[in-house]
């Protein structure tokens, strides 16, 4: 059973709500995908929202693009956390889809990451469920180990090799 449903707006948000699911398999949560668009099939998108919390959902990572309606709305139609992913667009680089879901009326919050941050959505979702959840708190642990040796290790090769010699290595 998913934990946590990952759903956006439109099959170009994928790229992105992708680095969510990544990193959710990563720590070994169970997770759903799902487009939905709750302009274009407004029916289907509260069946699906109202539908969650019986299916066991406790957290919803929801991206968007431009007008960005599909965090706030879930947010309006569910109890558990909504965490928003605003979308990078191509008319106002993301900023729109950022206001649209960070700027929520009282009472229906969304927890809203960077805009194109799918891979913060799903640590953040990990980090909600491992309240409750010490194994995954103990996963998360792990992973944040790991975060910290990937940097240490790039200090150790960029001190072996000089910078010039580094920044080379990332040009290609």
């Amino acid at each position: 059973m998913a934990t946590v449903s990952i759903v956006m707006g439109s099959d170009s948000d994928m790229p992105v709500m992708a680095q969510a699911a990544d990193v959710l398999e990563k720590l070994g949560v169970d997770f759903e995908i799902s487009v939905i668009s709750a302009h274009r099939e407004p029916d289907i998108f509260f069946e699906y929202a109202r539908s969650l919390e019986a299916r066991g959902v406790k957290v919803v990572i929801a991206g968007a693009g431009k007008a960005a309606h599909l965090p706030g709305m879930c947010a309006a139609l569910v109890p558990m956390p909504v965490i928003g992913v605003p979308m990078k667009t191509s008319d106002l680089g993301g900023v729109d889809s950022l206001y649209s879901i960070v700027q929520m009326p009282s009472g229906i919050p969304v927890a809203t990451v960077a805009i194109g941050g799918g891979t913060n959505a799903g640590i953040l979702a990990a980090r909600i469920l491992a309240v409750s959840d010490s194994r995954l708190l103990a996963r998360l642990k792990e992973y944040t180990e790991g975060l910290k040796e990937d940097v240490a290790g790039k200090d150790r090769r960029l001190k072996e090799i000089g910078y010039k010699e580094y920044l080379a290595g990332m040009k290609k």
